[in-house]
């Protein structure tokens, strides 16, 4: 393998990883906060997928889809929550997986009764079809970049959201002890509908971002959901960092290992997470037991 190869698929490994993340940081942050184990997140990546198709379709620009499909999907997941997770809150994890998986199947058929079967292509923008030359054989193109720099400049701003802001303070106080913020005055139910919107948003904006490199079709959001369970507990339940680190290895580890072992290549993943709960339990960044 050249060198030229090595750093294509570094790179492909890495904006792999950073789609995953958008998607990984909302259900990490849903069950961090909420403590509501969602089987429905992998279908609002579809669900942003679809709607980007759909917005892309009519006005002829990806930018204008993603632009106004985020404000759309953040409202559909406060709908979404008042009228359906927010029973969960104190259901236990059985009640959560039942109601969410019917979700996705309330979703999956929606998607097929508005759009049908059929696999539907998201034209890249004309600005970002080009590419850059890593070798005299390989390129890059510029879309990847672009969802590589818009994936880094949100994970920026959620850094700064979590840990910089008086809303991040209260969702970490949420996470800890949302009983105790309750009593503190601060209206932890408003609160969880904002993280579950948020979590929506950054799953649905994960599945627009990646529209024109996976084509878009009805159940797209299952595979996804499993990755993104698989990043969440690399990376360590409820941590935000933690799944940042944990997509970027997934994303890596899935590239490279469709490229060198393409026959067992659906098992490295799982083969790393093995490895990282072997040497670390709760993840890479998991709080100790004696902190929850």
């Amino acid at each position: 393998m050249t060198l030229s190869l090595v750093a294509l698929q570094l790179l492909n490994g890495v904006e792999q990883g950073l789609l995953l993340f958008l998607v990984a940081s909302g259900l990490t942050l849903v069950f961090g906060v909420l403590g509501v184990l969602n089987f429905a997140h992998g279908s609002f990546y579809m669900l942003g997928a679809y709607l980007a198709f759909w917005l892309a379709e009519r006005t002829g620009s990806l930018l204008f889809a993603v632009l106004l499909g985020v404000p759309l999907m953040l409202l559909f997941g406060f709908l979404v929550e008042r009228l359906a997770v927010a029973r969960l809150y104190q259901r236990d994890h059985l009640s959560q997986v039942l109601l969410t998986y019917g979700l996705v199947l309330l979703f999956n058929e929606l998607s097929r009764l508005l759009f049908g079967n059929d696999v539907h292509p998201v034209a890249t923008p004309a600005l970002l079809s080009g590419s850059f030359k890593l070798g005299e054989v390989q390129s890059w193109p510029a879309y990847r970049l672009f969802t590589s720099l818009s994936c880094l400049v949100i994970a920026l701003l959620l850094r700064y959201v979590i840990l910089g802001t008086r809303f991040g303070m209260r969702l970490r106080a949420g996470a800890s002890n949302a009983e105790m913020l309750e009593v503190l005055g601060v209206d932890v139910r408003k609160l969880f509908a904002r993280v579950f919107s948020a979590g929506v948003a950054l799953a649905a904006l994960a599945g627009m971002l990646a529209a024109p490199l996976t084509t878009v079709y009805p159940g797209m959001g299952e595979s996804v959901l499993v990755i993104s369970f698989v990043v969440v507990v690399i990376g360590g339940i409820g941590s935000v960092r933690g799944a940042f680190f944990g997509a970027l290895l997934v994303g890596i580890a899935d590239t490279f290992g469709k490229v060198l072992v393409p026959s067992v290549s659906s098992a490295v993943v799982y083969a790393v997470m093995a490895a990282v709960l072997i040497w670390r339990p709760r993840g890479l960044f998991g709080a100790p037991a004696e902190a929850r």
